[in-house]
């Protein structure tokens, strides 16, 4: 599966190799990964199918590294909904829609720094966060509580704090998704986005956090597979030369990794080709391309690698602007090694010791009953269940059910999604509290039917919302801003008087 393209240079196609970032199925390298590595493979990226535990983790990059000392071994983990390292239990850190919610920079620094300490002690380099998406539109199906909120000079400011943080733990940042996500009712994994508004609109809101990254150092920055007619009416930006070259690079002034989101989804690789699109975003100016939640073998890379050496064979690609993107990469490789040296090499145990307080002080009670809290002995607690969302994935449990029963034992619990919801959601609460769980309760029609029709028995219901808290409703309304572990526990404590 590896040979190389009959009479091409093995220095383009490693060059080929060195830009991209692949996944791989397993929780140790494959021998192609490996073997890539010895022939320019430049980087890796990792998911939670990847890791079981730390010491694996610390494992796993460690055999990357004896092929490679300086490969840049890259993560997905926003230490929120979206978390890779603590997928198999929920994150302990509260994430970013609950850092914006207490607005404390110094925390936000605080909890990235501790983030990135975890991540070096397990050899992971590149960290695919912050999120400096304004989530300006709560209908926003793939954004919501992975944005520190909803007001552009808020989000600026942590996400600054995010980088200086993460950096000085030593690892690579990288903000998402340029140039910005969040004023959309698409899900990029599955179409094309079109963000609207003129330039004035994106100055003021969108770019925003991004100028703050560049201005923190972020290391590198992520495209987004967007269409923004207002910079370029043709070309998603992750393909467009006027975004990455002319916003980013010259008006922004950013000099580090251009990252891609992953090339595979459909917002581009339906329109322009899995192969296409890769070429397409080389060409228009990114420097490394991410690839591998859904398209992880040999083959996959095989396919990208000799597309990019086809093309600049063709005239397509430039070699220059290759070359370049490799330089680049180069670059953020000897950064990674630099921040990695006298850190220590065992891995720590799971976990962050100020991810709880930090959930705490994002906790807000919006309305409340006088004397429903604390709960007067066990709950009954029913949990509405969303669709799954691709970059949440679902595999990470969430809730407030199993933290309840560990501080009150007798707890009982139920869990529906659309479809499942019984006639009456409240039965099986009699005799006891009922909490109601929510997440974004204003973006999905059969949750609301559902709580109200709960409410209708249970006007005493508490309601907890693990999303983004637009809709208030019930005799209590809590507000975690995000379904976290953290952020569950943080909950229970409060419901139950723990604290």
């Amino acid at each position: 599966m590896s040979e190389r393209i009959v009479g091409a240079d093995p220095d383009l196609a490693g060059l080929a190799a060195a830009v991209l970032q692949p996944g791989f199925v397993g929780t140790s390298p494959p021998p192609w990964v490996r073997r890539w590595l010895g022939e320019g493979l430049g980087s890796v990226v990792l998911f939670a199918r990847n890791i079981v535990d730390h010491d694996q983790l610390a494992a796993l990059t460690a055999t990357l590294r004896a092929e490679r000392p300086d490969v840049i071994v890259a993560i997905d983990e926003e230490a929120g909904d979206v978390t890779r390292i603590e997928s198999a239990r929920g994150s302990s850190r509260p994430g970013n829609f609950a850092l914006g919610a207490v607005d404390d920079p110094a925390l936000t620094e605080e909890v990235a720094r501790d983030l990135g300490t975890e991540l070096a002690t397990v050899g992971v380099t590149l960290d695919y966060a912050p999120d400096a998406d304004v989530n300006s539109n709560p209908a926003n199906p793939v954004i919501g509580v992975r944005s520190f909120g909803a007001d552009p000079a808020l989000v600026a400011r942590h996400t600054a704090a995010w980088v200086r943080g993460l950096q000085s733990g030593g690892v690579a940042a990288c903000a998402k998704h340029f140039p910005g996500h969040g004023d959309t009712r698409v899900d990029s994994h599955h179409d094309l986005p079109r963000i609207g508004g003129d330039r004035a609109r994106l100055d003021a809101v969108e770019l925003a956090p991004f100028r703050a990254a560049v201005a923190a150092g972020a290391q590198a920055v992520m495209t987004g597979h967007l269409l923004v007619p207002a910079l370029d009416p043709e070309l998603p930006a992750t393909l467009s030369p006027r975004i990455l070259g002319g916003l980013l690079r010259d008006e922004l002034g950013f000099q580090g990794v251009v990252v891609t989101d992953a090339v595979e989804m459909r917002a581009v690789a339906d329109r322009y080709g899995f192969a296409g699109a890769t070429v397409r975003a080389l060409a228009a100016g990114a420097d490394a391309i991410c690839v591998g939640g859904e398209r992880a073998g040999e083959a996959d890379a095989v396919e990208l690698r000799d597309a990019i050496v086809a093309a600049v064979v063709a005239g397509e690609l430039p070699e220059e602007r290759l070359a370049e993107a490799a330089k680049r990469v180069g670059q953020l490789a000897a950064w990674t090694v630099a921040a990695r040296a006298g850190r220590p090499v065992a891995p720590r145990g799971t976990g962050s010791p100020i991810g709880l307080a930090a959930a705490r002080r994002a906790l807000r009670v919006v309305t409340g009953a006088a004397g429903l809290l604390p709960l007067a002995g066990p709950a009954h607690v029913v949990e509405f269940a969303p669709p799954r969302n691709l970059a949440i994935g679902d595999e990470t449990p969430w809730g407030i059910a199993a933290p309840l029963a560990d501080l009150v034992p007798g707890t009982t619990t139920a869990r529906y999604a659309d479809g499942e919801v019984p006639a009456d959601p409240a039965a099986g609460s009699a005799g006891r509290p009922l909490v109601l769980v929510v997440r974004d309760l204003h973006r999905h029609d059969w949750m609301r039917d559902a709580v109200d029709r709960a409410l209708a028995s249970r006007p005493d219901a508490v309601v907890v919302e693990l999303g983004v808290p637009v809709l208030v409703t019930g005799a209590v309304h809590l507000a975690t801003h995000g379904a976290t572990r953290a952020a569950a526990y943080a909950a229970a404590e409060l419901l139950t008087g723990a604290r």
